[in-house]
């Protein structure tokens, strides 16, 4: 007898019995055995028609209420745009929380403010129980970030990057010149002239890489400048 165990956005944990019958399919992080569906790891349920897909969500980041966040504008609907925020789970922007002016939705383009592809700093103001990331984008120090490049961190490295009371983060941006936006969620933007974006990423990869170590900020301080000072050859 066909049977489904879960729902749509469930957390499950490995070994997790999902589904049994063979007209379900496993995908992602499940697995069948036999007529049986299992998770093999700790991970979000999908469920689209008859396929069951678990998506991992170790090393992902797990939003939190008031993190600071990078996002991606990956939709624009009626109310406002849809968030790519390096997460298994689902971010919305409404046209309130992104833009301070009134909005006729009847003549507006939304595309105006925020179009697909953009990158902006944002702040998570809820998470509803089904899973869904409320975001905040209009007041500072929350805006589009136009230009520049875009790196990926580890979520967990975040805090070391940023250092204790910003002080990593600050030094970054005084000896480089450039603005660097940190996203709680692993993503970093740099702005700057090309030979500094690209010194500061390789920089912030050293200290996601070396962050277990003692002295890294001396190091890192050291090493900066001497890239600089070099042009970054």
């Amino acid at each position: 007898m066909d049977k489904i165990y879960v729902k749509d956005r469930d957390i499950v944990v490995p070994g997790d019995l999902l589904a049994e019958g063979l007209n379900y399919l496993p995908s992602g992080k499940a697995f069948r055995e036999n007529e049986k569906i299992f998770a093999s790891t700790i991970g979000l349920i999908n469920i689209k028609g008859r396929v069951i897909k678990v998506i991992p969500l170790a090393g992902k980041y797990m939003p939190k209420k008031d993190d600071i966040v990078v996002g991606r504008v990956i939709g624009i609907s009626h109310h406002g745009w849809q968030i790519d925020i390096n997460s298994a789970y689902n971010a919305d922007l409404n046209v309130g929380e992104g833009v301070s002016e009134y909005i006729d939705l009847n003549k507006t383009n939304l595309s105006k403010y925020f179009d697909i592809g953009d990158y902006m700093l944002a702040g998570i103001i809820n998470i509803s129980e089904s899973k869904f990331v409320k975001l905040t984008a209009k007041n500072r120090p929350y805006k589009k970030l136009a230009g520049g490049n875009i790196i990926e961190v580890s979520p967990t490295k975040i805090p070391r990057i940023i250092g204790k009371q910003g002080s990593m983060i600050k030094m970054l941006k005084e000896e480089s010149g450039c603005n660097v936006a940190v996203g709680q969620n692993g993503w970093i933007w740099i702005k700057g002239i090309p030979e500094n974006e690209a010194i500061v990423a390789r920089i912030i990869k050293t200290i996601e890489a070396e962050s277990h170590t003692t002295g890294l900020t001396d190091k890192i301080k050291e090493t900066l400048k001497k890239e600089i000072k070099r042009g970054g050859k």
